[in-house]
């Protein structure tokens, strides 16, 4: 029988529930659920199941650190190393951005538009964790990807998540700036989730993103729209004809990266908004 001196696993995870909503933590009852389960190696199922059990002792001084790091506002993804991403599982490092749920927008559109087409290519500029991607590979078995990002420690990361998911065979890490690492390779879809935070307004982010995201990741120059312009100018001639892009942006850009690509002698230009309402996706097609 178990001694009242020692917590079940229930209490535990509440109680660091307790803690974190006490700060002010708006997911502290996900939050202590998942770093328990990081520290037992429990999943969901696991979790419930062992909620009258008693704490493993030797796990507390693990908990704590971990719980530490929650506490001074390092988000659970990063303290995991994880984040699941379109059903899919994606460990990040300290050069990856975590993956949103509103970047699953980009998969749905390539989806939707590289499905009827055979093995179509596909093109992630700032590749990252490889999720956009390697998303896509995932759900188009016949298609192959190539991820482009300037930081070598994000590509070892998005290296080893094709890996993981066994997409290895048919997705390629190359190290550049943009278009830097192509030759005169063509695309049937240009996918991008670039950095779009103005230089001057990163200091007045949530702390969870300025203090832990890689700033490379977030700093889009003076007005946010310098990787667009880059962007813009230089797609068409890595798309076949009538491929496609997808750009996401910041809630108050889409006019503007529409401006860039209409100019750029895109067409089919349109905004979509993410579930809150905001503008959160461009997307284009290069003539046919």
């Amino acid at each position: 029988m178990m001694g009242s001196s020692v917590p079940s696993i229930g209490q535990v995870w509440r109680g660091l529930r307790d803690q974190l909503t006490a700060v002010g933590v708006p997911t502290a009852a996900l939050d202590a659920r998942l770093l328990v389960r990081s520290v037992l190696d429990l999943d969901t199922t696991g979790l419930v199941a062992s909620e009258m059990d008693p704490f493993p002792g030797s796990k507390t001084r693990d908990l704590q650190a971990l719980a530490a790091r929650r506490l001074a506002g390092e988000p659970v993804a990063r303290i995991r190393g994880v984040q699941e991403f379109y059903g899919l599982e994606f460990g990040l490092n300290a050069a990856t951005l975590i993956p949103r749920p509103e970047t699953e927008m980009l998969v749905d559109f390539g989806l939707a538009r590289l499905r009827a087409r055979p093995a179509p290519a596909i093109l992630d500029l700032g590749t990252g964790t490889g999720c956009i991607v390697l998303s896509l590979l995932a759900n188009i078995a016949s298609a192959r990807g190539v991820g482009i990002d300037i930081s070598t420690e994000a590509l070892e990361q998005a290296r080893d998540n094709a890996g993981a998911l066994g997409l290895g065979a048919r997705f390629e890490a190359r190290q550049g700036s943009w278009f830097s690492a192509l030759g005169d390779e063509r695309f049937d879809f240009i996918v991008s989730n670039p950095p779009y935070i103005a230089s001057a307004t990163i200091e007045t982010l949530d702390p969870g993103v300025k203090t832990f995201d890689p700033m490379a990741a977030l700093d889009g120059g003076a007005d946010g729209l310098d990787p667009y312009r880059i962007i813009a100018a230089q797609a068409r001639d890595h798309l076949v004809p009538g491929g496609a892009l997808a750009l996401e942006i910041g809630f108050d850009q889409g006019h503007m990266v529409n401006e860039l690509l209409s100019s750029a002698g895109f067409c089919d230009i349109a905004i979509a908004r993410d579930l809150a309402g905001h503008d959160r996706m461009v997307t284009a097609s290069a003539p046919k």
